[in-house]
């Protein structure tokens, strides 16, 4: 049960006794239109089934880097349309790199992300619950103690209890999404004194993209669950939702056998990227396999989707993978209900989306403003593989 003084306006809706449905965003950049354009299917489809907004049927909802900019928005009420709207205004000032030499005179100063943020999300607005329709988690990198810092507005959780002096809840909302989203040579470092009292309680923050929770989505599953965060939601097929989108996913060719140093140096400009990729791929198994999976592409030729399915005695896996799913009214024991949805943005992917034209390499990259119509068109292209189905028990 909640403890009703902490939960405020979030009272009535926290203290039911019901299942929980969780949305995990990842980092991408400006790719971040991915997955606006996959989630405005998604709002769509939950407004026709419940009549509720997106904040209102998610409980949970997390963020990494580009994903916290949305994961905000959406825990403050807004649309998706009002999100995308802000992506093409800002997206110059976010993340277009001719504007580095620019941007290089605002460091440890106001840059012009800050009052766009203050605007969005409003100059005032903390992770109090009054001033969100839901819970959020924002993922970002403390620099100073050299480790992730995942903060919740869970008000119950320990660094929440109000009369602490660093206290969580207190911190700005704008300037919790720019110390996410403060990505390294983008943005200069976001400095917050956690407690205004104690000039040691004073840290650094980047881009939470540089941490193992660009995709964030097992690390929700924790902090909704475990107890020692204080929130200990019931797990279950039945009882919790978890939802993950990202912002597009291809693998890069690197050095070859025939050619093992033609090209090193790419391979080597691309090393952070491939580890962040590696690392989502990760997740998303972790997610898969202590889960069960409804929906997502293939991770692999050798474990496929791990969407579990109707045995076929002798079969390959290839046959396996074609067989139908086992019916959501069957229980697996799973701890809870998982659906994955993104774009696969290499040729073959682009191609069955529909852009046989749009060059792979150019839509890959996290800063390229110029394929804003692009990533938005992509995003709502992939957006038609969000079905009711695959929620199970959770959209009906």
């Amino acid at each position: 049960m909640t403890k009703p003084k902490l939960w405020k306006s979030l009272r009535s809706r926290y203290e039911e006794e019901r299942p929980r449905r969780m949305l995990s965003l990842d980092g991408g950049g400006i790719r971040g239109l991915i997955t606006l354009g996959i989630l405005e299917k998604m709002e769509a489809l939950v407004a026709e089934k419940t009549g509720l907004k997106l904040c209102n049927y998610f409980d949970y909802i997390a963020g990494t880097s580009t994903g916290a900019i949305i994961a905000a928005g959406l825990a403050r009420g807004m649309s998706t349309s009002k999100l995308i709207s802000f992506y093409r205004s800002c997206g110059k000032n976010m993340f277009e790199p001719s504007r580095l030499i620019e941007r290089l005179k605002y460091f440890y100063k106001a840059d012009p992300l800050k009052a766009q943020l203050q605007k969005t999300f409003g100059e005032d607005t903390t992770l109090e619950p009054d001033d969100l329709k839901c819970l959020l988690l924002v993922v970002t990198r403390n620099v100073t103690t050299d480790s992730p810092w995942p903060i919740s507005s869970n008000p119950e959780a320990k660094y929440n209890e109000p009369g602490r002096g660093d206290c969580n809840l207190k911190i700005p909302l704008w300037q919790l999404v720019r110390a996410s989203t403060a990505a390294p040579v983008f943005f200069p470092p976001e400095t917050l004194q956690w407690d205004k009292k104690d000039q040691s309680k004073t840290f650094v923050f980047v881009d939470g993209g540089v941490t193992p929770f660009n995709n964030p989505a097992f690390l929700l599953y924790r902090m909704a669950t475990e107890p020692a965060y204080r929130l200990g939601w019931t797990t279950g097929e039945k009882n919790l939702l978890l939802v993950s989108v990202g912002t597009g996913q291809a693998e890069s060719q690197g050095a070859t056998a025939a050619s093992p140093n033609r090209n090193l140096f790419s391979t080597m400009k691309e090393l952070p990227g491939e580890l962040m990729y590696g690392i989502q791929v990760d997740e998303d198994i972790n997610c898969r396999t202590v889960g069960r999976c409804t929906h997502g592409s293939p991770l692999d030729r050798e474990i496929l989707d791990l969407v579990p399915r109707e045995p076929i005695d002798g079969g390959t896996l290839e046959q396996q993978y074609a067989a139908p799913a086992i019916p959501l009214s069957k229980d697996l024991d799973r701890r809870f209900l998982y659906a994955r949805y993104n774009a696969d943005l290499s040729r073959q992917g682009l191609s069955g989306l529909g852009f046989k034209g749009v060059d792979p390499a150019g839509i890959q990259k996290m800063d390229a403003v110029e394929n804003i119509d692009d990533l938005l068109a992509i995003g709502r292209a992939a957006g038609a593989s969000v079905k009711a189905s695959h929620f199970g028990p959770f959209l009906k």
